[in-house]
């Protein structure tokens, strides 16, 4: 009897082709999560090397050692990071049990800076509980609570929100709260990030378009108000709009050095550790203008390697947005994009001047504990999500059963030996 003469079947070629390659790791179960956590970790990372280069001459100049701003950002993120793998964690069984308790323990800390003896803070804002060898910023929390109780709140109320009497109890009332005692202690830049993450969390809740336009007539109106409120505010926004501000010892110091770090850093950058803005001439090196410092010593390949990572952190987040079965997931994680995203976008924009100066850091990059700390708990959140999703769940349970056995087999190895 002959053999068959045709050929044996063979995958398709695109299989085989670096292509056909990607487009398969993309479609894995799995990617969502690893972006999650492969982009966070690779910000983190960045974000001591640049604080420790941006902060070094500063730390000197005030009789400090040149790393104790890195130390203490180092130690930020130590604390950061089981507080990170315990969110890794929460179920949504366990966020839903811990959501209104996480909105109310952040209004109660944010009220603390109103209470004499606790409450601190600079340029006319009132937003640090300040206490020997202790401080925070309670608004940071707020954003985490918010977030968690807009999930819950909204994804219960989701056949409803056509109707305005149920976006606005409890959703708006709740959230106007939470961005009103924000508002009371006058940080605008913190307020804006409040309303994108609102904004957020009502659009993929699905609450209608009219009611958007709304909503979004009224709080450009109380923007304008308080910056009208504000002399400073009116001369940072005045600057801005100026074809050149000629003030570049005054109110444009800030900006007009953040420029010019990044124009001195051409495509690769001055190198590491050389930037001559962070001389004690830019303001906020290391916190704010952050991003200034990496163009200047990194150049355009650093900043857009900054922007690859932001970007990426976003694919994955709307992956999840779009993919995920649960609709308090889905609200949740749209509420910790707007934050982080748009809280990254309102930064970068101040720096390269499409925007004027507002007091918001770079998530995950800039020096601060409190920001770096909730930042890290709102993606450990997200990525708790990724896990969650009943193909990554399988998936990562198969693997975590193949190392198992993998384990068990080198032990009988050698115990056999």
């Amino acid at each position: 009897m002959r053999d068959d003469p045709r050929p044996a079947p063979r995958r398709p070629a695109s299989d085989d082709r670096p292509a056909g390659r990607l487009r398969a790791a993309w479609s894995s179960p799995l990617t969502t999560y690893y972006l999650l956590v492969g982009t966070t970790g690779l910000l983190l990372l960045l974000g001591l090397v640049m604080v420790l280069s941006s902060s070094s001459i500063n730390s000197l100049v005030h009789g400090h050692s040149p790393y104790s701003v890195f130390f203490d950002q180092t130690k930020y993120a130590l604390l950061g990071l089981p507080v990170m793998l315990v969110a890794t964690r929460l179920t949504g069984r366990w966020q839903r049990r811990l959501a209104w308790p996480a909105l109310g323990g952040a209004l109660v800390f944010q009220l603390m800076v109103f209470v004499p003896g606790l409450g601190c803070g600079a340029g006319g804002n009132q937003n640090w509980v300040c206490l020997p060898g202790f401080s925070a910023q309670p608004s940071e929390t707020i954003k985490l609570g918010l977030a968690l109780w807009l999930g819950v709140v909204l994804a219960r109320k989701a056949p409803l929100l056509w109707q305005v009497r149920h976006v606005v109890v409890p959703g708006l009332l709740g959230a106007g709260a939470a961005i009103g005692v924000v508002l009371a202690g006058k940080d605008l830049g913190t307020t804006l990030v409040l309303l994108l993450l609102l904004g957020g969390a009502m659009f993929v809740a699905g609450v209608p378009g009219w009611m958007f336009g709304v909503a979004g007539s009224a709080g450009a109106l109380g923007v304008v108000a308080l910056v009208i409120d504000s002399p400073s505010r009116v001369l940072r926004v005045a600057n801005w709009l100026k074809a050149e501000c000629t003030d570049i010892y005054g109110s444009c110091l800030q900006s007009t050095h953040g420029t010019w770090a990044l124009g001195s850093g051409g495509l690769l950058g001055v190198g590491l550790g050389q930037s001559s803005e962070k001389w004690s001439y830019l303001p906020a090196a290391q916190n704010d203008f952050i991003f200034a410092i990496i163009g200047e010593e990194l150049g355009l390949v650093g900043t857009l390697l900054v922007l690859a990572l932001f970007a990426l952190l976003a694919v994955a987040m709307l992956r999840l947005i779009v993919g995920h079965p649960d609709p308090v997931a889905r609200i949740s994680t749209a509420a910790i994009f707007a934050w982080v995203i748009g809280q990254a976008l309102i930064n970068i924009a101040v720096v390269i001047e499409l925007a004027p100066v507002i007091g918001v850091p770079l998530p995950l990059v800039s020096a601060g504990g409190s920001a770096l700390i909730m930042t890290m708990a709102a993606l450990g959140v997200v990525i708790s999500y990724a896990r969650s999703e009943p193909e990554t769940a399988a998936a990562l349970a198969a693997r975590t059963g193949v190392l198992r056995r993998s384990i068990a087999v080198l032990g009988r190895a050698r115990g056999r030996a």
